[in-house]
């Protein structure tokens, strides 16, 4: 951890200084291009070069008789450069030139020659003009020089006895500056990385569960907050699958000894027929039918299985056919109370409709009301009643299935339709594989439903289900 902190301060410091270097070689760069101009023919020159040849041309200039001419040196200067030249009088008229543009006045008043000196500017681009005099015996002749370059003469006014004393501290200003930003960029370095080791830190105690939630107002406050939702989602899911792996445990213990129970007897009576080699024929009838009792309910946990895995992944065929949902399920309740198990119980019907259209598939909606009232007999006592209410208003189909058993406290309605759950406030185990209740609100909801539960202990228990039918 230490080595890899001082080459993260290593790697912003390097970062830093290549940025800093590149913006000082930047601004070099276009330094360069600004002050530096290309010469006809001699590759690069400072951009004063332009007015040292003007003062410097001045000696090319002699006087014969009064008259201005220009020496045969400086007429070669001025071709290998490709520079133009005019002389003028001193009332401004054209006296000679050579290789001036077309565009240069062949007369300049007084106005036009300061203008000119100023901006350097004529009609043709890429030319600059610069202006000199020379006096010979009282006569003096001007002279315009056209450089083929295109200069800016740019004029500064500066307080003098300030920049005469600036330019000997503006040196150490510029390296004071420099170490300031190498220094800046150092103990961010060290920052940075201080931060990235809390930060990782963070991150390694999250993965063995050790993070404790971190309040920082900082640079990095969105960054905690996100560690401290990570680490609360983790903690979370770590619970949920504890509680998933104890409910799924529990479920894999009581569908073992459910499967294993039927198996006993069948094993039991088979081998007593097998002793007895079928002489009693009643005794046998009697074995057999308890043999088919078990194998019965064998199935019935391994269809619970199979649907539970069906409906889960979607894979269940929905035959869905538009019905009267009255009929149905006073026909289902009819179905049970007609088993010799449930001859003597007693289901209610509420509605006050006789007719009442809804699209279903028959064989999911029989399995799933019929979970939910074998459910209220088996948990219930001898004296459970049932009560069904349908009510149908504007767009919503309600099913009330109510029952005056023994009741549930909160802690069993909470994960009364989680699979393989199974609650219950009796002593005795009940029978089935824990998986009725939620095989029927994934059917309900197969169907665009939803199911919920209300119950009081020792006053009953209300499944809630409602339909959308618009």
């Amino acid at each position: 951890m230490k080595r890899s902190g001082y080459r993260t301060i290593f790697h912003i410091y390097l970062i830093v200084f290549l940025s800093l270097l590149g913006t000082v070689l930047f601004a070099g760069c276009l330094l360069f291009l600004v002050i530096t101009i290309h010469k006809p023919g001699e590759g690069i020159a400072r951009s004063d070069w332009p007015k040292e040849f003007t003062e410097r041309f001045g000696d090319q200039i002699i006087f014969v008789n009064t008259v201005p001419q220009i020496r045969q040196a400086g007429l070669a200067d001025l071709q290998d450069n490709g520079i133009g030249v005019q002389l003028l009088d001193a009332f401004g008229q054209e006296i000679f030139s050579y290789q001036k543009p077309e565009e240069a006045e062949t007369a300049y008043s007084n106005v036009e020659l300061l203008e000119l000196n100023q901006t350097g500017r004529i009609t043709q681009e890429g030319t600059t003009a610069f202006i000199g005099t020379v006096k010979n015996a009282g006569d003096e002749c001007t002279y315009v020089l056209y450089f083929p370059v295109n200069i800016s003469k740019v004029t500064m006014y500066l307080n003098g006895e300030r920049f005469a004393g600036g330019k000997a501290i503006l040196l150490p200003i510029l390296l004071s500056l420099l170490l300031l930003v190498l220094l800046s960029g150092l103990l961010y370095g060290f920052f940075i990385t201080k931060a990235m080791k809390r930060l990782m830190t963070a991150v390694q105690e999250i993965s063995v569960r050790r993070y404790l939630p971190i309040q920082n107002n900082g640079v990095f406050h969105d960054l905690y907050e996100s560690l401290n939702t990570l680490d609360k989602e983790i903690r979370d899911v770590d619970l949920l699958r504890e509680q998933t792996d104890k409910m799924r445990e529990e479920w894999i213990a009581n569908i073992t000894h459910d499967l294993k129970a039927p198996l006993s007897p069948i094993r039991g009576y088979a081998e007593m027929m097998e002793e007895t080699g079928f002489k009693n024929k009643e005794q046998c009838r009697r074995y057999t039918g308890i043999m088919l009792k078990n194998v019965s309910y064998m199935e019935t946990l391994i269809d619970d299985l199979k649907l539970t895995y069906q409906l889960k992944n979607g894979m269940f065929p929905v035959k869905r056919e538009k019905q009267n949902l009255i009929r149905f399920l006073k026909e289902l309740a009819i179905d049970i109370l007609n088993t010799p198990e449930y001859e003597n119980r007693i289901i209610h019907f509420e509605t006050a409709a006789d007719v009442v259209s809804f699209t279903f598939d028959q064989t999911l909606f029989t399995r799933a009301f019929r979970n939910l009232i074998i459910n209220a007999f088996v948990h219930g006592n001898e004296n459970t009643e049932i009560t069904l209410r349908v009510l149908v208003s504007d767009f919503v189909l309600k099913i009330d299935l109510s029952d005056n058993g023994r009741g549930m406290r909160p802690e069993i309605t909470e994960h009364l339709f989680d699979r393989y759950y199974r609650g219950t406030d009796t002593r005795q185990k009940p029978e089935g594989s824990g998986l009725g209740l939620a095989i029927a609100r994934s059917i309900i909801e197969l169907h665009g439903g939803r199911i919920s539960v209300a119950s009081v202990p020792d006053i009953g228990t209300t499944f809630q289900i409602e339909f959308l039918t618009g």
